[in-house]
């Protein structure tokens, strides 16, 4: 009898570890689709400013720097999103996503970027700056440990769910630059070609994230180009 409570109780404990493993891995990937999908639902159209451009919005108009559950049920149906860091920053309206971008991230050491991403999402050194031939090249990547994943991913879990013809805002020195999705590509994860040919492209904007989000199975890229090109 003790015997088998002792397995029991094992048992138990087992399954509960297991389903906290799972929770913790993909509920912060299910609370960024809950989001998304009650934007879609309520119609909420997002667009994009500088903090010194919101100032004067329309009656009908929220300003927020990252949406919420709040100003998903509550808020206004047009939000506007103010970019977080007008020296360096990234918007995507489709996924209500804001962030500031960490310049000239070494993108093979970890000991490097892993602390970057937990402040922003990283612009790879090597690559070019806005408003120069070549490629912006941005990324965020998951972690290989689930405790990890909600301090890393956030920012790019829902860059998925573009599709061409999506708008991207990066911010520069001030200056604002426009970009729109062509193409998104999921390869292996040893694919560098996009990163090591990135002086020698077109101008264009490069997001790369791990795929599935919360796991580092894949590479997810993300391609746009100036909005003015296209």
């Amino acid at each position: 009898m003790v015997k088998f409570l002792v397995l029991r109780s094992l048992g138990n404990f087992l399954f509960l570890m297991a389903l906290y493993g799972v929770i913790a891995t993909f509920g912060p990937a299910l609370m960024y689709e809950v989001e998304f999908h009650i934007a879609e639902f309520r119609g909420i159209h997002y667009t994009v400013s500088t903090a010194t451009q919101a100032d004067s919005l329309g009656k009908n108009e929220t300003k927020v720097t990252s949406p919420g559950f709040g100003s998903l049920l509550f808020g206004d149906k047009q939000q506007v999103i103010i970019a977080p860091d007008t020296s360096f920053s990234i918007v995507i309206p489709k996924i209500g996503a804001a962030a500031k971008i960490i310049p000239n991230v070494d993108p093979n050491d970890p000991n490097i970027y892993m602390p970057d991403l937990m402040k922003g999402v990283a612009h790879a050194k090597g690559s070019v700056f806005p408003n120069n031939k070549g490629t912006v090249y941005l990324f965020a990547h998951s972690t290989d440990t689930w405790w990890d994943v909600p301090k890393y991913n956030a920012v790019f879990y829902l860059v998925k769910d573009l599709t061409k013809g999506d708008e991207i805002v990066i911010f520069f020195d001030g200056k604002r630059y426009n970009y729109i999705v062509t193409k998104t590509e999921i390869t292996s994860p040893d694919n560098t070609s996009l990163l090591e040919n990135s002086h020698n492209t077109p101008p264009q904007l490069v997001l790369q994230t791990c795929y599935p989000p919360g796991t580092s199975l894949e590479r997810l890229f993300v391609i746009a180009k100036p909005k003015s090109s296209i």
